[in-house]
């Protein structure tokens, strides 16, 4: 993949896709993107995806081909040098633990109101500190559907996405509880042990089968019960990455 140089990360007028682009270059990943004809062409969308490296935000950026607003954990934004990298990627870092998530729900309503993407890993931040198999998948969180139910527009689409690595490394970077120093409301970080760095080598991108959110689910979703909705949605999705995963592995 050869790229023309992109401005340095602390530039404000980098593009995120290239920036993503540009990480990928430099890791020297080698990555397949299957289902690229499921994306919706010209509309918002919110991706959803399984979560094991700091490498998923620009992979899946890249894969789907345009910009993505994705949700990072509270920390990034507080540590110099990572900072300037989710910026230059666009991200939206999530509220500190004990503050709820009402700024950073109405900053992804925005993007999604301005027609922008927005991405989740509704696993939460618990696979990023502790080592997992490739086809590990969590319990998904249901914020992103009532994300997508509220978002002030007229249609969207939620994007199923799975990561399927099959070659990468794992290595342990830092104490867990030193990050404690950037986010002490954050539980995972008091707990001994080390926050482990996946970074992939080869890997398979496979989007699934988007849902489409229109006046017509939303009046289910109203109707229905707004927890009972989002939480067979949230399951939906996770169905559907855990399928995509065991095709790409077996």
């Amino acid at each position: 993949m050869a790229l023309a140089p992109i401005p340095p990360l602390t530039s404000l007028t980098a593009d995120p896709l290239d920036v993503s682009n540009w990480l990928l270059t430099l890791s020297r990943v080698r990555m397949s993107v299957h289902g690229r004809d499921r994306l919706p062409p010209h509309q918002p969308m919110v991706v959803v995806s399984n979560h094991r490296s700091i490498m998923d935000a620009p992979l899946l950026m890249s894969a789907v081909g345009r910009p993505v607003r994705f949700a990072c954990h509270h920390y990034m934004s507080q540590v110099p040098g990572l900072r300037n990298v989710i910026n230059a990627l666009g991200c939206l870092p999530l509220d500190a633990p004990d503050k709820g998530q009402t700024a950073f729900f109405r900053r992804a309503r925005k993007a999604l109101g301005d027609g922008e993407a927005v991405g989740i890993f509704p696993e939460g931040a618990a696979p990023m500190v502790s080592k997992t198999a490739p086809d590990n998948l969590n319990a998904f969180h249901r914020g992103f559907a009532h994300l997508a139910m509220r978002a002030p527009v007229d249609e969207l689409a939620i994007v199923p996405v799975a990561i399927a690595a099959h070659r990468e490394t794992n290595n342990s970077v830092v104490p867990l509880r030193l990050l404690s120093l950037f986010d002490a409301s954050e539980p995972l970080f008091q707990q001994p042990g080390w926050h482990p760095a996946v970074f992939y080598q080869e890997v398979d991108v496979m989007i699934g089968r988007p849902v489409r959110v229109d006046d017509r689910l939303r009046s289910h979703y109203r109707s229905k019960g707004t927890n009972a909705l989002a939480a067979e949605i949230a399951q939906c999705c996770q169905d559907e990455i855990a399928t995509l995963l065991k095709q790409g592995f077996y």
